[in-house]
């Protein structure tokens, strides 16, 4: 039986070779030579030449004759648009938001910008459960949250103002703070220099985490939350923060992502 399993795995080494070519084309940022792209996939000129070949046969990548570069064809294109069409950011999100539980121990979520703003819209408990009063449907707040934080940091701020000057509004009549965009102002740009937003002020003896999860587009489409009591979570925070944000990094690349080049 483990034989038989064994042979059904078995793959075709042949295809698993020549999809490094493809891989390399996929990373890089523009046409490649054929020396760079044999040097890149780790085989020799002659054998890289040959795969392309049959690759530009099925439309996979196209030679450009003026340069005699390669770059990728039209059905790469067709089969990418295809795979984006399909993905649905939440429903990819569950097995990275499982995983993260699991790695972390503590309770996690998802929130998606709903016309209330940052609303959680998934949320796995960890062994001991933490705010009770927060659930799937729970709109948080932007300036005082670290789900409500991400979003603010990261969405355009045309997306987010009408709701903040509304809840600043609010803070001003409950006597919170803050109450001002300046006051907002140090915290969204500490959010966006780390790369995720983190609070204990909104429930107390809770702490919060989040981090933004981006699409192919470039544009925000999920905050990955993790939430823990106040004094174990803060003993952790660094760790924290770095298993979540390697999370949101991991699932924006799901998602088709590519961070800018920092060259």
């Amino acid at each position: 039986m483990a034989s038989q399993k064994k042979r059904l795995q078995r793959g075709i080494q042949s295809i698993e070779v020549g999809g490094r070519l493809l891989q390399a084309l996929a990373e890089s940022t523009g046409p490649m030579m054929l020396r760079d792209l044999a040097a890149v996939a780790g085989m020799p000129a002659p054998q890289a030449h040959r795969y392309l070949v049959s690759f530009a046969r099925m439309g996979f990548i196209e030679r450009i004759a003026e340069s005699s570069q390669y770059d990728l064809g039209s059905f790469a294109l067709q089969l990418g648009l295809a795979a984006l069409g399909r993905l649905e950011p939440v429903t990819v999100a569950a097995p990275t938001l499982a995983a993260l539980r699991q790695e972390i121990g503590q309770t996690v979520a998802l929130a998606v910008w709903a016309n209330h703003g940052a609303t959680m819209v998934r949320w796995l408990s960890a062994d001991t459960p933490v705010a009770a009063t927060l659930r799937v449907g729970s709109v948080m707040p932007l300036t005082r949250s670290a789900t409500g934080g991400v979003f603010l940091a990261f969405l355009p701020r045309g997306t987010t103002e009408p709701l903040l000057k509304r809840e600043l509004q609010e803070n001003g009549r409950h006597g919170i703070a803050p109450t001002t965009e300046a006051e907002i102002e140090a915290s969204v740009q500490r959010t966006r220099r780390i790369g995720a937003a983190r609070t204990s002020d909104f429930i107390p003896g809770i702490a919060g985490i989040s981090a933004p999860v981006f699409d192919h587009t470039g544009d925000m489409v999920l905050a990955l939350t993790a939430l823990g009591y106040s004094k174990p979570f803060e003993v952790q925070l660094g760790a924290l923060t770095a298993a979540v944000s390697k999370a949101a990094v991991r699932l924006s690349a799901r998602l088709g992502y590519r961070a800018p080049s920092r060259d």
